[in-house]
């Protein structure tokens, strides 16, 4: 028997769907059975089994699809959806660099280095007038290099070709301080020049022994890369040591490494992991004689190699013991030997000796060819200005020396120019250009060493 909820309708029916009794109750309108008024037949319903599974396979994919969908919402809210999203931050403290004292023992790391010398670090800018323009009104240019203090009362080391031709010099402190420097001397060969501002108890550097050091150590730099990234620092390692390099046709001995240098890094200090400074950042190759890019190539002098110059410099004014021989020099060629009917086609070429020099007191004399200066062969000038940078005035060295007559050994005791012939200092570094005839040292025009050439070989 079914009842619905208000009893309006109640059949019976079996197993088979058949109905008990053909007897119908019939209702009134009003809802209340009896005999009259109109009749509505209710007819047994089939079941219908293929309808029941589809509609229990809905009912089943609509709760499975349900869970799913809920365990997501769930899983989105607890692993970065919704407003219960977690980024990690780590609350590790700010790392306190150490300010060390640079005592030559104790190794620093790279932000340590930078603390204990960023102070004694400047940065340089020059001006000067490069001519004038169709008004006639001066045209100026400007450059920027670094340097670093040396001493206390503010004498500054940088680079020759930093400060060359400049009219003015402006120092600036990593506090911002400026200062106007004076140019108190320089040498060109060696590329260093002093420079002095008038400031007291200046963080000079430590000067460290760059002979020490090896392929591989750690080395960084201080400077002003560009001209506008001030106190930059950068870091690499040393590539090689005593790189021999030619550098506008002066030949330098350098140390190179890979640390980044730039435009505006020239004159700064390349430091080793004791913090002390080992070189002066002078040279970056960015590209190659035969025009390929290269990368990762930088250079420095060592601060061995000028050492005593600049402390030279900053007590005379100017380099007093730099090593003089008193020649015209001149690189061996093969038209020279077939000219003059020697054995020899490499070496340098004695063209004139300057009365009373290193040379003159040693023996040498005109026409002879130095082939080698303590052991290490010469095959031209720039050879030879390469081994003299090893030497100041009172070393002594032994000379291997061609003659027509045969090979000799002569000693030389390395001599010095005077202060007022500064000129003369210049003079060894170049090969006699036939052209010149201006008095720039070594006793007298250039004319005169080929008039005695001359009468050396023709009588």
């Amino acid at each position: 028997m079914y009842n619905d909820e208000n009893n309006l309708y109640n059949y019976t029916y079996r197993k088979d769907g058949s109905e008990l009794s053909h007897q119908r109750e019939t209702v009134r309108p009003g809802g209340q059975p009896g005999p009259q008024g109109p009749e509505f037949e209710v007819k047994p319903v089939k079941k219908n089994r293929l309808g029941l599974k589809i509609a229990a396979l809905a009912l089943s994919c609509a709760l499975l699809g349900g869970a799913a969908g809920g365990g997501a919402v769930w899983a989105a809210s607890h692993y970065g959806g919704g407003n219960e999203s977690e980024i990690n931050v780590s609350n590790r403290p700010v790392t306190q660099v150490a300010l060390r004292n640079v005592d030559g023992k104790t190794a620093m790391s790279d932000a340590e280095v930078y603390a204990a010398n960023v102070n004694s670090v400047v940065s340089i800018r020059t001006s000067a007038t490069a001519g004038y323009n169709f008004y006639r009104q001066p045209v100026e240019t400007a450059s920027a290099g670094s340097g670093f203090v040396l001493s206390k009362d503010g004498y500054i080391l940088t680079n020759y070709h930093v400060v060359k031709g400049a009219e003015t010099v402006t120092v600036t402190m990593y506090n911002g301080d400026e200062f106007p420097a004076q140019y108190i001397g320089g040498e060109e060969d060696y590329d260093i020049a002093v420079i002095k501002v008038e400031a007291e108890n200046l963080q000079p550097v430590t000067l460290g022994d760059s002979a020490t050091l090896n392929v591989g150590d750690h080395v960084l730099a201080i400077g002003n890369p560009l001209g506008e990234l001030t106190f930059s620092m950068s870091g690499g390692m040393v590539s090689c040591v005593d790189r021999a390099i030619n550098v506008d046709g002066t030949p330098f001995n350098m140390i190179q490494t890979d640390t980044s240098i730039n435009p505006g890094n020239s004159g700064g200090p390349l430091f080793n992991q004791y913090g002390e400074v080992v070189g002066i950042v002078s040279a970056k190759y960015s590209q190659s004689s035969n025009g390929t890019t290269v990368e990762g190539l930088g250079f420095a002098i060592p601060m061995n190699d000028v050492f005593s110059m600049v402390k030279d410099i900053m007590t005379n004014g100017y380099v007093s013991n730099r090593a003089y021989l008193g020649i015209t020099p001149q690189t061996m060629t093969e038209n020279w030997a077939a000219q003059y009917h020697y054995d020899i086609t490499a070496g340098v070429f004695i063209t004139y000796v300057e009365p009373d020099s290193a040379a003159d007191k040693a023996g040498l004399k005109m026409g002879d060819v130095i082939t080698k200066v303590d052991g290490t062969d010469i095959k031209s000038v720039e050879d030879l200005n390469l081994a003299k940078k090893k030497y100041s005035a009172g070393d002594s060295a032994t000379l291997e020396v061609y003659r027509p007559d045969g090979t000799v050994t002569v000693e030389i005791t390395w001599g010095a120019a005077p202060k007022e012939d500064q000129a003369a200092q210049q003079q060894e570094t170049q090969q006699y250009p036939g052209n010149r005839n201006d008095n720039s040292g070594n006793g007298g025009s250039y004319g005169s060493p080929f008039e005695d050439l001359f009468r050396y070989f023709y009588g």
